[in-house]
């Protein structure tokens, strides 16, 4: 028997819609010079962030990430009842010292590139449940860690092709309780792992577009909603070379979005001004446009409803060791601007 808060058979719909009461974003300096720039809360001078080793500057981006949307919301670590966070590294090390430091009670995540809304979907399970009151979902991401440990050390200056994105360096989370002013969440649809046989590393955004599209698809049949529906249609990270799959195969299944379409990893970078190739990638990709740019859009009205898919590549170093080729993942998480 469906439960009373499933709609069809992968989408969830909150019966008491939970709020995002603050979002907060911190980048490196390449992100901070892009076209998004202004709508980041802090932008850190070197990619080392005052640390010794690059992993080390990622956990600190968390941190404060994490840190600064709990002061936004005039709270304290204390008031915080669960973290729910992630990261690309082993073992999801970045978070897992983050919260080593911050003392939350800490539910790890690894959804690749998908994890922070991921996160946003089993924190509004949570709120919505009744089983929390404020909960912070957060991810980081960092372009020299990601490269050391998925592809090459970026000291060895290997040519990159252009099917390659250049990993978000930075830091965003997420702060929902049950009540509050802010755009709420009102339905998650929760992936599939697809794989469609692709190998290369450096092409992620073919691993990832027929998951992300297999998600939007269900989500539109489970809701019997169609693209027109949303003032914006978000992907997480598929890049220039995702994006153009994505709508290409959601064209193929009827839906036109060639009008509410885009993606994070194509926004984040000026193509012309900064050499990222196929464009932006990584956890911190979909997590500091959200929390920045498309935050700032909701809460001025120019949006009112948005269709957000994190989308993550679920590689790792032991699967391409033993020959595997590299499922992809989307999460869709509808946010909107109610009253």
């Amino acid at each position: 028997m469906t439960a009373p808060k499933r709609v069809g058979q992968h989408t969830l719909q909150f019966a008491n819609p939970p709020v995002i009461v603050a979002t907060a974003s911190v980048v490196g300096p390449k992100e901070g010079e892009g076209p998004l720039g202004d709508s980041f809360d802090m932008v850190i001078d070197d990619t080392y962030f005052g640390e010794e080793t690059w992993e080390k500057a990622e956990r600190k981006m968390l941190e404060e990430a994490v840190k600064m949307v709990i002061a936004k919301a005039q709270l304290k670590p204390q008031d915080i009842d669960f973290l729910l966070a992630g990261d690309l590294l082993n073992q999801t090390i970045s978070a897992n010292y983050a919260a080593r430091t911050l003392g939350i009670p800490f539910l790890g995540l690894y959804g690749a590139c998908s994890t922070m809304y991921e996160g946003m979907a089993l924190a509004a399970i949570l709120i919505d449940g009744g089983f929390a009151h404020h909960v912070v979902a957060a991810c980081s991401s960092h372009y020299d860690t990601a490269e050391r440990q998925y592809r090459f050390p970026t000291e060895q200056g290997v040519q990159r092709p252009p099917t390659a994105q250049w990993t978000v360096t930075g830091a965003g989370a997420v702060l929902l309780a049950p009540v509050g002013n802010g755009p709420r969440i009102t339905h998650a649809t929760i992936g599939r792992a697809l794989d469609v046989g692709i190998k290369d590393p450096n092409d992620m955004g073919s691993a990832m577009a027929p998951a992300a599209v297999d998600t939007i698809v269900r989500h539109f049949q489970d809701t019997r909603r169609n693209p027109i529906d949303y003032d914006l249609i978000i992907t997480g990270d598929l890049g220039r070379v995702g994006h153009e799959i994505a709508t290409k195969l959601l064209g193929e299944q009827k839906y036109d979005v060639s009008q509410n379409y885009s993606d994070c990893g194509v926004l984040i970078y000026d193509p012309e001004r900064q050499d990222t190739h196929a464009g932006g990638s990584g956890c911190a990709c979909s997590a500091v446009v959200f929390a920045g740019h498309l935050m700032g859009k909701l809460n001025e009205g120019r949006y009112k409803r948005i269709l957000g898919v994190g989308t993550g590549a679920l590689l790792s170093t032991t699967a391409t060791q033993q020959g595997e080729s590299i499922p992809g993942i989307g999460h869709g998480v509808v946010i909107e601007k109610l009253g």
